[in-house]
């Protein structure tokens, strides 16, 4: 079965940072989809302009390509991993997923 989610290709970070630094932060978009991992106090805390922050200011450590064509991102925050999956359209970037992850959900690639 083919694994939609699966990283294909990792992504230069100085890339990705490029490719960010080209959209407005208010054209930096959640969708429905965006916060259902997260339980009610992480969705008081992770917010859309908390999102926005660290998209626009950090750096992340790995940033790849999955099959489905969605960028895989992951950061260090704050002493927490997360991984952000968005889609980048010309004028704007969707946070589709965020999650909080482990060390070793970290993939491999």
């Amino acid at each position: 079965m083919f694994d939609d989610t699966k990283i294909r290709e990792k992504v230069a970070i100085s890339h990705f940072l490029e490719r960010v630094q080209k959209i407005k932060p208010e054209k930096i978009e959640c969708t429905k989809h965006t916060f259902f991992r997260l339980n009610e106090k992480q969705r008081t805390i992770y917010t859309v302009e908390e999102l926005r922050k660290i998209i626009l200011y950090e750096t992340p450590f790995l940033v790849g390509i999955q099959n489905n064509e969605c960028y895989a991102i992951f950061y260090r925050y704050k002493g927490i991993i997360f991984k952000i999956i968005v889609v980048f359209t010309p004028t704007k970037i969707n946070i589709v997923t965020f999650y909080i992850i482990k060390e070793e959900q970290i993939p491999r690639i």
